[in-house]
């Protein structure tokens, strides 16, 4: 089972963790790095993904740490 995917968000005091469709968030950060390294580590033990926006809210980012269909190639 896969969790939710972890948004990394513009926050007023900072960047916060959301995880999707949630309203408040897990964590808030200084930071983006801070708060994308939080992110990460629940993407991790969820198998979900970290969505990373830009501070005008547009996706900047993604990183897959689920059951990934379409692996790269190697």
């Amino acid at each position: 089972m896969t969790g939710k995917n972890q948004h990394v968000v513009p926050h007023k005091d900072g960047w916060a963790v959301k995880g999707e469709g949630n309203k408040t968030a897990t964590a808030v950060k200084p930071t983006q790095a801070q708060a994308a390294g939080v992110a990460r580590e629940i993407a991790k033990n969820q198998g979900s993904e970290v969505v990373i926006h830009r501070p005008n809210g547009q996706i900047r980012d993604k990183d897959s740490y689920g059951n990934d269909p379409f692996p790269p190639p190697g």
